[in-house]
């Protein structure tokens, strides 16, 4: 293992760290995807449309372009910086402190989500085990996820890769399937046309501005494309890889939201979306296709649980990048002979239990409580990378082979847009609990790193 020495900070050069570069182009994209397509679409989706109506799209389109913001700052300061992380990037440009805060917080996200997920899991095992409590469903679900992580990370890529790939290749099929029904292709299938659009109070049924309230269910979403700033220190020629995949991902994850909420919003009248059961199954079921409904919930359990996987891959590989660089106990940073940060998996493993178990006394808030925890912090981290590309860009080592176009009036338009939306979070009633859990981390972490780094800056 290297040190690399920049300024007054030094860096761990993952070209020689302990870690397996054993991460594949097509690996990242999909973890990268994996961590995105989850509850957030498959159940999350109910909400944003009934915040909306159809016009829920454009919440999605417009996140969208603020992750391409985000995603290309990423892949731009990964040509410029090889051998580093997303974290790494933010400590270089803000300092130890800042790196320290967030370094901890995208861990409480990661965590956060995978509980919202193997809980998802769980609920969705309930369509066919009704008797089964949930909270024992999901405690199965978080048990199958850990076995995963404990693979080399060639096969957790694989594995995953298989996993995001068997929910990509359903969400075209039911693109596909509901376009025939919606259009009268499919026949025997009831089919309404462009009728639902608008009616129902028409495509802006809560007006315009409603798009603007979605964003806080639609930025948990889309929450995890960032990963791919973590897949960094596993990925050989990192720097040559990212931007290809951020090209590609962008425009997936954007269509792989809009056109499914269309085919939802167009089948089914919005305000008849209930939030107990995935849209997915609601549409397939309303359309007398039974039997393609427990077909989709099977895939609804491999998308959430490979939202999981993601989230807990994204949650280890933090802990260790922080253990390395002294911002987190050194334990957490031990690998097994696989190359898998085993006391990470540990201390993320003892959060997914305690999560499954809080199922079994708040389950019907529980979604809900939780979805406005990652979707804050995502902005935080977002924002966050924003600025550390726009601090370092000033001074790079070296002509970036990769950059973000616009720069920097696209970057600081981006940051101000996140910035409302944290705000509109901050003042959401509903998010008051979860915002005040976030405020509290948030202060709890402020104090720490006070205490860590009294004087300046620490090596």
């Amino acid at each position: 293992m290297s040190i690399i020495h920049v300024g007054r900070l030094s860096f761990v050069n993952s070209q020689s760290s302990p870690l397996q570069k054993k991460l594949r182009p097509r690996h990242i994209s999909f973890m990268a995807m994996g961590g995105v397509i989850g509850t957030g679409i498959f159940k999350g989706s109910a909400e944003t449309v009934s915040l909306a109506g159809p016009g829920v799209v454009l919440s999605y389109a417009l996140a969208g372009l603020l992750l391409l913001v985000v995603m290309g700052a990423i892949a731009e300061m990964a040509t410029v910086y090889p051998g580093l992380n997303m974290k790494d990037f933010i400590r270089l440009a803000l300092g130890e402190r800042i790196s320290f805060i967030i370094g901890w917080l995208y861990c409480f996200m990661w965590l956060t989500v995978c509980v919202i997920e193997v809980i998802a899991a769980g609920s969705f095992l309930q369509f066919w085990l009704p008797e089964v409590p949930l909270w024992l469903l999901s405690l199965g679900c978080a048990a199958l996820i850990l076995a995963v992580n404990l693979m080399s990370v060639g096969g957790l890529g694989e594995f995953e890769f298989w996993l995001a790939g068997i929910k990509i290749a359903m969400i075209l099929v039911f693109i596909v399937l509901g376009g025939c029904i919606l259009f009268g292709v499919l026949p025997g299938a009831e089919t309404p046309g462009l009728s639902n659009f608008s009616a129902h109070g028409g495509f802006f049924p809560n007006g315009w501005t409603a798009i603007f309230s979605a964003l806080l269910v639609v930025m948990f979403s889309y929450g995890g494309s960032e990963l791919i700033g973590l897949t960094l220190s596993e990925t050989q020629q990192a720097e040559k890889v990212l931007p290809k995949v951020v090209k590609s991902f962008i425009l997936r994850v954007v269509l792989f939201y809009t056109l499914p909420i269309l085919v939802i919003c167009g089948l089914i009248p919005w305000d008849t979306l209930s939030e107990q059961t995935s849209p997915f199954v609601q549409v397939l079921t309303s359309a007398g296709l039974k039997g393609a409904a427990h077909l989709m919930n099977f895939i609804l359990i491999t998308a959430v649980l490979s939202a999981a996987n993601s989230g807990i891959y994204g949650a280890t590989r933090m802990l260790h990048s922080m253990a390395a660089s002294g911002e987190a106990p050194r334990v957490l940073g031990r690998l097994s002979s696989k190359g898998v940060p085993v006391n990470s998996l540990k201390l993320s493993g003892l959060v997914l239990v305690l999560g499954a178990m809080i199922a079994y006394v708040a389950q019907d808030n529980l979604f809900r409580l939780l979805m406005a925890v990652p979707g804050f912090v995502v902005l935080l981290v977002w924002i966050t990378i924003l600025l550390a590309q726009w601090k370092l860009r000033k001074n790079y080592p070296a002509e970036p082979s990769f950059k973000i176009w616009g720069y920097p009036f696209i970057t600081w338009i981006a940051v101000i847009c996140l910035s409302i939306i944290a705000l509109l979070f901050l003042f959401d009633a509903q998010n008051r609990i979860s915002i005040g859990v976030c405020l509290g981390v948030m202060a709890a972490l402020l104090l720490c790193s006070f205490r860590l780094f009294k004087r300046g800056s620490r090596s």
